[in-house]
């Protein structure tokens, strides 16, 4: 198995050597962190952690950064990709628990919950209601229940892999993209995962964000369209990062 862990960052120079290293604590695990247009030094840190480093010019968001990781995947046939947020969040020693459904053949997608499972940080109430909200939504217009939809904490296999290499949404994705693997026939399942709070900095989303998150999320999932099914990917497709 090739496994590869993408590390979408942005100004997070101070919690990449702690994620880094955990990471590195798993064997055969290649290490990617896309740099997103950071204004600080998140590049020369990754570069001298001795890791793969993409770097974006400019600032994509979120989904940017992480569609960059999962076309670098596609291209060097990794069959299993996992996301773990720039932010010391998200525990590495849970890698395991993620990637095993994919491994057994029972999903393409496997998304770290922290619901599942006592303790650990579960964000706000306002943020809880809200990742509620997107739940029922989601249920409601996928037929799937997933109780940690906004959860960056995930594994892909190579269906997975090869979907989100051409289509990823760009804002605010995690939710949106469950609903895309799940339009397309993929194997969505859930592991229990716990979470941190980020070591350093603070998220970018605040209030008004979040309602103008919650919104952008409601169109987007109220107006997926039903696809064709998922074809193999054409080389005019195949896109460098």
């Amino acid at each position: 198995m090739r496994l590869l862990a993408m590390v979408p960052a942005f100004n997070e120079a101070r919690n990449l050597p702690h994620v880094v290293a955990a990471l590195r604590r798993l064997p055969e695990c290649d290490v990617c962190v896309i740099d997103d247009g950071s204004s600080d030094d998140t590049a020369q840190v990754a570069a001298g952690l001795g890791v793969q480093l993409l770097r974006l010019p400019v600032n994509l968001g979120i989904g940017g950064a992480v569609q960059t990781g999962y076309r670098w995947a596609h291209e060097r046939g990794y069959e299993v990709a996992v996301q773990v947020d720039g932010d010391d969040q998200h525990d590495p020693s849970y890698l395991p628990e993620l990637i095993a459904p994919i491994l057994a053949g029972r999903a393409d997608l496997v998304i770290g919950s922290r619901f599942l499972r006592e303790g650990g940080f579960r964000s706000t109430a306002s943020r809880r209601a809200g990742i509620w909200y997107l739940s029922a939504l989601l249920r409601l217009r996928c037929g799937i229940r997933i109780t940690d939809p906004t959860s960056g904490f995930r594994a892909a296999g190579p269906r997975a892999i090869e979907l989100f290499a051409r289509d990823y949404p760009s804002d605010y994705p995690e939710p949106e993209a469950v609903a895309i693997a799940t339009r397309h026939g993929l194997r969505v399942q859930e592991a229990p995962v716990q979470m941190r709070q980020r070591r350093h900095g603070q998220s970018s989303i605040n209030a008004a964000r979040t309602l103008y998150y919650l919104a952008k999320l409601s169109l987007a999932l109220l107006l997926l369209p039903v696809p064709d099914r998922l074809a193999p990917m054409a080389p005019d497709q195949e896109t460098g990062a």
